[in-house]
C-alpha cells in the first residue's frame, strides 16, 4: 500500500507555514490519540502518522528534501512504527526526542495527562464534571412556605425524576443546588452539581416585598366611614378577621405581624400588609341615591380644602 501524503495526513496545503503545520499537528494528535479515541480502531494508525508526518514537515531541511523527492527520500524503521530515518542516514529518532526533549511535551497537548521519564504514560487524573443549570418555575405558595417539587432530567440520555426540597422563602432568581445531579466527571471523577435557579409565579392576589406579603383589600364607602369588621386571607392560616376604624381613607395599611414571609437571612417572619381601597357603587338604586344626596347636603368640610 502506497504511503499517504504528509501534508494530506496533517490537513493542510504545500503551502502552510510552520506554525500552521505546527497547530494542525497539535489538532489531529488530540483527536486521534488512543487514550482519546478508545472507540476508534484505525485511531492509533492515523496517530502514528500524524507523528511521522510532522517529524518531516517541521524540520525544514527534510521537508524541502520530501518536497522534491516525496516518500523516497525515507525509509521505515524497524517495525515501522516507532522510528523514522531519512535517507542522509541521520540515524533512528526515537518519539521521546519529539515529545520529551526539546520536541513537544505530551502535556502540552492532552492537559497533564502525560508525565514522567521517557514515554512513560501517568494516569489521567479524575476530575469533576461540569455543573449544568436549568431554571425551575415554582408556585407562589410553594416558594414561601417551601416544601417539595419534582422535576423531570435528562441524566446521561435516560430520563428520570428527582425529588426537590424547596426552602421556605426562596425568591426568584435563588439557586439550589443538587450534588451530584451535573455532567458526568472526566477519568472516573465525580459527577457535577445541578444547580437550579428559581423563579416564582405569580399569586392571585399576593405580592411580595421582601419578606412581607401584600393585600389589598377593597372596602365599601359606609365601612369606610363608620368602621367594620371584615375577614380576610391570610397565606398560611385562612381568613382572620381585621377591624377597619371609623374614617379610614383609601390608602390607609394595616399591619398583621408574623404573617409574611420566613426570611432566608434573617430567619425571621415578615408581617402581611393590607393596604385598603375603598370601592364606590357603580350604580345606586333610587332609595340609596337619595340617601346620598342627604349625606352630600350634610358634608361640613371638603376633603381637599386642606389638600392643596
Amino acid at each position: 500500500m502506497s504511503k499517504r501524503d504528509y501534508y494530506d495526513i496533517l490537513e493542510v496545503s504545500r503551502s502552510a507555514t510552520a506554525d500552521e503545520i505546527k497547530k494542525a499537528y497539535r489538532k489531529l494528535s488530540r483527536k486521534y490519540h488512543p487514550d482519546m479515541a478508545p472507540d476508534d480502531k484505525s485511531a492509533d494508525q492515523k496517530f502514528k502518522e500524524v507523528q511521522e508526518a510532522y517529524e518531516v514537515l517541521r524540520d525544514e531541511k527534510k521537508r524541502k528534501q520530501y518536497d522534491q523527492f516525496g516518500h523516497s527520500f525515507q525509509q521505515a524503521g524497524p517495525g515501522g512504527g516507532g522510528y523514522y530515518q531519512s535517507a542522509g542516514g541521520a540515524g533512528p529518532n526515537d518519539f521521546e526526542d519529539i515529545f520529551g526533549g526539546g520536541g513537544i511535551d505530551l502535556g502540552d497537548l492532552f492537559g497533564g495527562a502525560f508525565r514522567g521519564g521517557g514515554s512513560r504514560r501517568a494516569q489521567p487524573r479524575p476530575q469533576k464534571g461540569e455543573s449544568k443549570r436549568l431554571s425551575l418555575d415554582i408556585p407562589f405558595h410553594l416558594a414561601a412556605v417551601g416544601g417539595e417539587h419534582e422535576i423531570s432530567l435528562q441524566k446521561w440520555g435516560v430520563s428520570e425524576r428527582l425529588t426537590v426540597k424547596i426552602p421556605a422563602g426562596v425568591d426568584s432568581g435563588s439557586v439550589i443546588r443538587l450534588s451530584g445531579q451535573g455532567n458526568p466527571g472526566i477519568n472516573g471523577g465525580p459527577a457535577g452539581d445541578l444547580l437550579l435557579t428559581i423563579k416564582v409565579g405569580a399569586h392571585p392576589y399576593f405580592k411580595r416585598d421582601g419578606s412581607n406579603l401584600l393585600l389589598e383589600v377593597p372596602i365599601t364607602l359606609t365601612e369606610a366611614a363608620l368602621g367594620a369588621k371584615v375577614d380576610v386571607p391570610t397565606l398560611t392560616e385562612g381568613e382572620v378577621t381585621v377591624t377597619i376604624p371609623p374614617g379610614t381613607s383609601s390608602g390607609s395599611k394595616l399591619r398583621l405581624r408574623g404573617k409574611g414571609i420566613i426570611d432566608q437571612k434573617t430567619r425571621q417572619t415578615g408581617d402581611q400588609i393590607c393596604a385598603i381601597k375603598i370601592i364606590a357603587p357603580k350604580t345606586l338604586s333610587d332609595q340609596a341615591k337619595a340617601l346620598y344626596e342627604q349625606l352630600k347636603d350634610l358634608q361640613q368640610e371638603s376633603p381637599r380644602s386642606k389638600a392643596w
